[in-house]
């Protein structure tokens, strides 16, 4: 099985999701700049994934800094967290490691700046640690939302590759319902421009042996007026604590469909991509992407005549109410949302 991302000690090791099916290769990040770069040019790209990798990230960034006093280690360490947080916007785990990994550091000013390194790296391990026991929860509380038979919907890629490993969350949800041995299969989105459907969730739902069919972004509302989707699920880069969700772009269109079709549109993630801070999806930012990215294939193969100008925001706001539920870790949220899931908080 391909682990998403290790720890080695000196070095993050990540799969190179940018050249994944044609090719399983891994790197090392050793420095917290290469690895910010890793977050921001999508070697690694999953909400919960940047978040464990950005953990890892801080504590090679703490062990650089060379032994001084503590005053001075926290000044050079709010830098490495400071490049670190500019990788990506939208992507609220980002943050949370971050923060996590700073509240670490500031709890412990009272022991030796080495003491303080050593705390982050063990620190680290547990993000990642943690977040392959919560996708696997995930999942088994997802599953009992599907039933035997069903065929499932999924946008983007939210399975392994976008976490610490293994489960997922939206494929982790798919995963527990098969390992339960409900019959489950799967359409996914291409998801346009960076292909993650095509190329990522197939490749993982082929290696875990469950069924699944690839289909375009503008397919899906026509198999869900001929009722050929049972149900769609999807996992998320940041939660609002209303409920209103970002996730890859096209997200929306999915689920404005699911309303109309009357079909059940739930959300996979973690309690940390709830931003209980931000009222509403109105005020998370949407990260932009260069247009390269609409006008080319992967940046190999021009689709688009030169000099073509293009919009490219990575994610969209898919509204609380077009949201049947919410499965995190703790439980499962339904509306009213602001109140379902500050009762999991």
């Amino acid at each position: 099985m391909f682990k998403t991302v290790e720890w080695r000690n000196d070095s993050v090791r990540l799969i190179d999701q940018r050249i994944l099916p044609d090719k399983e290769e891994y790197l090392d990040f050793t420095t917290h700049e290469d690895v910010a770069f890793a977050i921001r040019d999508m070697v690694v790209r999953g909400a919960p994934a940047i978040g464990v990798t950005a953990a890892m990230g801080a504590a090679i960034g703490a062990r650089a800094i060379n032994n001084g006093s503590n005053g001075a280690f926290m000044e050079e360490f709010d830098k490495v967290i400071a490049t670190l947080a500019e990788a990506r916007p939208t992507a609220v785990n980002l943050f949370w490691a971050l923060d996590r990994m700073r509240t670490l550091a500031l709890a412990n000013s009272d022991k030796t700046t080495q003491e303080i390194k050593d705390l982050l790296d063990k620190e680290a391990v547990k993000v990642y640690e943690e977040d392959l026991t919560i996708n696997k929860t995930m999942g088994e509380n997802g599953a009992t939302l599907l039933d035997d038979g069903d065929t499932v919907l999924t946008h983007c890629n939210a399975g392994a590759l976008a976490t610490a490993g293994d489960y997922g969350t939206a494929l982790g949800v798919i995963k527990a319902a098969h390992l339960a041995g409900k019959r489950i299969s799967v359409l996914a989105d291409e998801t346009r421009p960076w292909l993650q459907g095509a190329r990522l969730t197939t490749w993982e739902l082929m290696k875990e042996g469950i069924p699944v069919q690839l289909i375009c972004d503008n397919m899906s509302g026509s198999l869900m007026r001929k009722g050929k989707i049972r149900k769609i699920v999807v996992g998320a880069d940041r939660i609002a604590a209303n409920g209103d969700v970002a996730n890859k772009i096209g997200t929306y269109m999915v689920a404005a469909l699911a309303k109309m079709n009357g079909i059940p549109f739930y959300v996979t993630a973690p309690l940390s991509t709830i931003d209980f801070g931000t009222e509403s999806g109105d005020y998370i930012p949407i990260e932009q992407r260069s247009p390269s990215e609409v006008t080319s294939i992967m940046g190999k193969m021009s689709i688009a005549p030169e000099g073509a100008e293009a919009l490219n925001p990575a994610f969209d706001i898919t509204p609380n109410e077009l949201v049947t539920a919410i499965i995190t870790e703790k439980g499962i949220a339904r509306a009213p949302f602001t109140e379902s899931l500050a009762r999991l908080r």
